[in-house]
Parts: structure tokens; C-alpha cells; sequence
């Protein structure tokens, strides 16, 4: 009967030449995607009544079959023998992709996890408050775990050198120095790492909030490891990185609920009457299905030399709705204005006054010539005159002054 030595004496003899180690290598591959196929139909059908655990293993599929065979073909050659040419470099480079292997398949776990909490918190309900703060934790603190395996996983595929090794040992010696640099260059990294671990678990955005930033009205809709990525209202897409959120101030119309309070400002003049308005806008508000009947009302908020503020407060479940409300108020109580008070809409009221003489003989121009007068002439030609209007004549029934000899001539 032949012993355990026997067996492996056997299995050892054929990989003493490259033939028989590449035969051992196709029977590994096909044995480790075997196991594979086999395995995860089996869990495939325990799992099928957990939709969540499907999920999880739909990410997997992959990357655990590239390990298994990774991993099964570094067993084979790792049992080669040293004298077989180039079975160094092959081994290092397998550690290398077993490395790398794991590296996605932790990665890519991670991502399922965090997709399958997501599944289970879906946004397509009234009050998605609750699972759109699930859906951000969800992705953030994934996505920051994936960056760390990925760094860790780079770092122990260098380590596998043995220069690098040296390197590090060397950086170890200069630690403050290296640490320093090091530091530095990696800032904006470590920032935006440590920005979305504090906006994780602080949460001052979420998806799907409401937020103005910069003056730009928009919604969250991707957060990344590095940035945030906000569609404004005309479909544009506004990139920030995850650290400004920490450092700079910002409107977020949806932090606590969706339900937001618009305005509506309208200028008229002072003679206008708040009732009839008041009445208007309580018609409106009460016709449009984006009111959520909480808030409605009117008041006048400042006034100036020409007209007086108006101001309309109307609430709506969510700043969508509000936009369209606050339009809808908008135009209804311009158009009541212009159908019944056409009158008390703003006018500006000025007083123009201008000489009639420029005082250089010289006439305006824009005053029409029946009006101009001569320079120089200090009679008046309008009624106005409180001399002519008295005597009723004008300045040319008046004889001129004459002298003392042509006076005694008309007495004799």
C-alpha cells in the first residue's frame, strides 16, 4: 500500500520540468473553478430567499473566482522545485496578484455591503428623510473603507520588494523627516478622507438635499470619496470637493424636512387696499395642489419714496413644489392687480421745472417758440402777469416815454 511519501514523491516528479509543472497548473485552474462553480450555486440557492445576500454575492462572483485560481496556481508553484528556470520571478508576481486579488475582492465587498443597506432603504417614499440619511452613511463610509483597503493593499504589493522593503527601513530611520513630507503631499488625500468620515457621521448634506452653495440653487446628488457632485437646476453639474463642506458655510434647505416656507414680494402703490389681495391670495393658495395648507399669508415689509413691499408666505411640502407654488402666487396676484387695481401699480411721480432763459440771450431749445421770450425783456406776454391781467393790456399797448419838447408840442 503506498505511504503519504509514496503520494508526494508522485505528485513532486512532474514538476521538475516546465511541461509537467504547466500540466500541474491547468489541473489547479480547472480544480479551483470548479470548486468555485460549484460553491457558489450552492450558495446561490441558500441565499435566493435574501434578496440583500444576493446582492452581496453578485459583487463577489468575480473577484473570488480570480483569487481561487491565483491562489491555486502560487500552491503549484511554490512546490516547484528552485532549480526550474525563472520559478523566482513567477512566484513573486503570483504573490503579487494574489495580492492584488484579495485587494478587489475586499474592495468589492465593501461595495456590496454597502449596496446592500442601500436596496433596503429605498428613497421612493413620502418621507425619505430617514433612508436618504442611510443612503449617504451607506456610501461614504464604503467608499472610504474601499480607499483604505486599496492603499493597504498597494502598500503590502510594494512591500513584496525587497528594495522597497529597504526603502522603508530607511524612512523609518528618518521618521520625522519622512513623516513630514510625506504629510504634506498627502494633505489634500487625507483631507477629503477624513472630510467624508466627519460628513458620514455628522451629515450636513445627504443625497438628494436641497442645497445652495456659492448662490447656486441644486441637489446632492453623488457623493464621492474625493467630491460631491450637486445638479443645479438648469442641468448642470456643480463638482466640490468634500472638505469646502467642512470649511465653508452653505444653505441645505432639507437637513431636518422637506417642507420649506417661499416668499413672493410685489411692489405697489400706497393707495393700493391689502384686503381685496388678502382675499386673492387665500383663492389661490387654496386652488393649488403644491400648498400644504400650513402657511399663507400677507403682509407689507417695507416702503419707499415710490411704492409700498408687499410680502406673500406660502409653505409646500418640498422646495420643488414651493418654486411652482410661489410662481403660481406670483402671476395671480399681478394679474388680479392688473384686472381690478390697474391704478395702484408703482408709478414714479417727478416735478420738472426749467428756466426759460438761458441768461446768454440765448433760447432753450426745448421749450416750444410760442413761449420763448427775447432776451432781455422784462414784460411779461401770458396772462399770468398780475400787472396786465389788472389793467388789461400787454406790453405793446404801452406808448413809449416821450420827452418834455414833444410833450409841449401836443399841448399846443
Amino acid at each position: 500500500m503506498p505511504t503519504f511519501d509514496d503520494l508526494s514523491r508522485i505528485a513532486d516528479s512532474p514538476m521538475h520540468s516546465w511541461l509537467g509543472a504547466l500540466i500541474v497548473s491547468g489541473f489547479a485552474l480547472l480544480l479551483a473553478i470548479g470548486i468555485h462553480y460549484v460553491g457558489s450555486r450552492i450558495v446561490t440557492r441558500v441565499a435566493r430567499p435574501y434578496p440583500l445576500t444576493s446582492v452581496v454575492l453578485r459583487y463577489i462572483d468575480k473577484p473570488s473566482r480570480v483569487a481561487l485560481m491565483i491562489l491555486a496556481l502560487e500552491a503549484v508553484w511554490w512546490e516547484a522545485p528552485d532549480t526550474l528556470t525563472f520559478i523566482t520571478p513567477l512566484r513573486d508576481a503570483a504573490a503579487i496578484a494574489l495580492i492584488g486579488s484579495i485587494t478587489w475582492l475586499s474592495v468589492r465587498s465593501a461595495a456590496a455591503i454597502g449596496e446592500a443597506i442601500i436596496q433596503a432603504h429605498p428613497l421612493d417614499t413620502a418621507d425619505n428623510l430617514h433612508a436618504r440619511r442611510i443612503h449617504t452613511q451607506a456610501r461614504v463610509l464604503a467608499r472610504s473603507v474601499m480607499l483604505v483597503i486599496v492603499i493597504v493593499g498597494v502598500g503590502g504589493a510594494l512591500m513584496t520588494f525587497p528594495n522597497v522593503r529597504q526603502i522603508g527601513a530607511s524612512l523609518l530611520a528618518s521618521a520625522g523627516v519622512a513623516g513630514l513630507v510625506a504629510g504634506i503631499a498627502a494633505r489634500p488625500v487625507l483631507g477629503n478622507l477624513i472630510a467624508g468620515l466627519q460628513i458620514a457621521l455628522s451629515q450636513p448634506i445627504r443625497l438628494d438635499d436641497v442645497v445652495v452653495i456659492e448662490n447656486e440653487w441644486g441637489r446632492i446628488e453623488e457623493i464621492t470619496g474625493t467630491y460631491v457632485s450637486v445638479r443645479l437646476w438648469d442641468q448642470r453639474r456643480l463638482i466640490v470637493p468634500l472638505q469646502w463642506f467642512i470649511e465653508n458655510p452653505f444653505s441645505n434647505w432639507t437637513r431636518s424636512s422637506s417642507q420649506i416656507i417661499g416668499t413672493v414680494f410685489l411692489y405697489v402703490d400706497y393707495r393700493m387696499p391689502l384686503a381685496p389681495l388678502r382675499e386673492e391670495l387665500a383663492r389661490i393658495v387654496e386652488d393649488a395642489p403644491e400648498w400644504d395648507r400650513r402657511v399663507q399669508v400677507l403682509q407689507v415689509t417695507d416702503g419707499t419714496e415710490r411704492s409700498m413691499q408687499l410680502r406673500a408666505l406660502v409653505s409646500s411640502l418640498d422646495s420643488g413644489l414651493n418654486w411652482d407654488l410661489r410662481c403660481r402666487v406670483r402671476e395671480g396676484l399681478l394679474s388680479f392687480i392688473q384686472q381690478r387695481f390697474p391704478e395702484y401699480l408703482p408709478r414714479a411721480r417727478a416735478e420738472v421745472s426749467a428756466e426759460l432763459e438761458t441768461g446768454q440771450g440765448t433760447a432753450l431749445d426745448w421749450v416750444p417758440r410760442s413761449t420763448q421770450t427775447p432776451a432781455g425783456s422784462t414784460a411779461a406776454h401770458t396772462e399770468a402777469d398780475p400787472v396786465a391781467s389788472r389793467t388789461g393790456r400787454t406790453a405793446q399797448s404801452i406808448p413809449p416815454p416821450t420827452t418834455s419838447a414833444e410833450r409841449e408840442k401836443e399841448k399846443v
